[in-house]
């Protein structure tokens, strides 16, 4: 018999990718979402998948998750407001879901005996590190964003019941995401670089110099899959930062990546403004270690990726409502 997943957040940028891998791979997935971005077409290929099950619905309804989560092996919590501006822009409705929804999720699963519950975290918890070492999972949490700060007392809150029966979860802190997805970003640093240069659009780096980490999306259901897949005595309460030490770049260097196969632009600036203060490189050893994963993807090759996809869609692209293509506007 084929293991079930539930996926909150399944329709959105990362979760149609993971759910396309798991099918792949021959689980069912149940995926729950209500699509505030209107992105429904999102998963049009996904339905046509007879082990793939659309739950559409929103995270705050107690009701519908005891009800759908009953028959589940694991639970996979991508569901959310996703990102430091669009939880600025509805601070309230972050709070109500991100923080309040995902706890009552989590109780619901513990009530359930879930074998595995994957919490997917953020590496932007480390917020502004003052070193210039790599953070392991073990680094001091300074948390600048609304969104971090919930994410943050989500682990908190997770690592509190750890004598709970079974109870085994698993926190993932993601990198940022860049790469193609039926539910394409163009808000996301890489992607939007990416995107802007191609089409000669005029704009400013701001905080050019800063470093973070970044893990393509295929990179992130492979991982999802090294912690299911996984002995439930090296991923039970554990943390690991998902990534691969490569993908350490500042906004310039990215930049400067993307010139190299799109030269002579000269609508790019770059600045030292602080518009995002976020400043950390990231140690990636502990999952590579534990649950051998490595990144199959660099950020050339997500570049190159981005480039091949908007040379085949641009007039689709061009002119079209940006939040299809962003996290901006919520309408639930």
């Amino acid at each position: 018999m084929k293991n079930r997943i539930f996926i909150a957040g399944g329709g959105g940028y990362i979760g149609t990718v993971v759910s396309k891998h798991f099918l792949n791979k021959g689980y069912k997935i149940d995926c729950l979402d209500n699509f505030i971005y209107k992105n429904s077409f999102s998963i049009d290929e996904l339905k046509k998948n007879n082990d793939f099950k659309l739950i559409y619905g929103d995270l705050r309804n107690e009701k519908l998750l005891k009800t759908s989560i009953i028959n589940c092996d694991a639970l996979i919590i991508l569901a959310g407001l996703v990102g430091d501006p669009i939880t600025k822009k509805y601070p309230s409705l972050s709070t109500d879901i991100n923080l309040n929804a995902t706890k009552k999720l989590i109780d619901i699963s513990i009530q359930n005996n879930l074998k595995k519950i994957i919490f997917v975290s953020t590496c932007s918890n480390y917020g502004l590190s003052e070193t210039d070492e790599l953070l392991d999972e073990n680094a001091p949490l300074k948390p600048l964003s609304l969104y971090a700060k919930h994410k943050v007392e989500i682990e908190k809150y997770i690592l509190s019941l750890k004598n709970t029966k079974n109870f085994h979860p698993t926190i993932l802190r993601f990198s940022t995401a860049f790469g193609l997805s039926p539910r394409m970003r163009f808000d996301l640093t890489i992607n939007q670089f990416t995107k802007s240069i191609f089409l000669k659009e005029k704009f400013e780096v701001f905080d050019s110099n800063t470093w973070r980490p970044y893990c393509h999306v295929k990179d992130f259901a492979l991982a999802l899959e090294r912690v299911l897949e996984a002995d439930q005595k090296k991923t039970s309460f554990e943390v690991f930062n998902v990534g691969g030490d490569k993908n350490n770049f500042t906004k310039k260097q990215i930049t400067e990546t993307i010139l190299k196969i799109i030269p002579n632009n000269d609508n790019v600036s770059f600045t030292n403004k602080i518009f995002d203060p976020r400043n950390y490189r990231v140690d990636f050893s502990k999952i590579n270690q534990k649950l051998n994963f490595e990144i199959k993807y660099s950020v050339e090759e997500g570049i190159e990726e981005i480039i091949q996809h908007l040379k085949s869609y641009k007039k689709k692209i061009t002119g079209l409502d940006q939040n299809l293509y962003g996290n901006y506007i919520i309408k639930l």
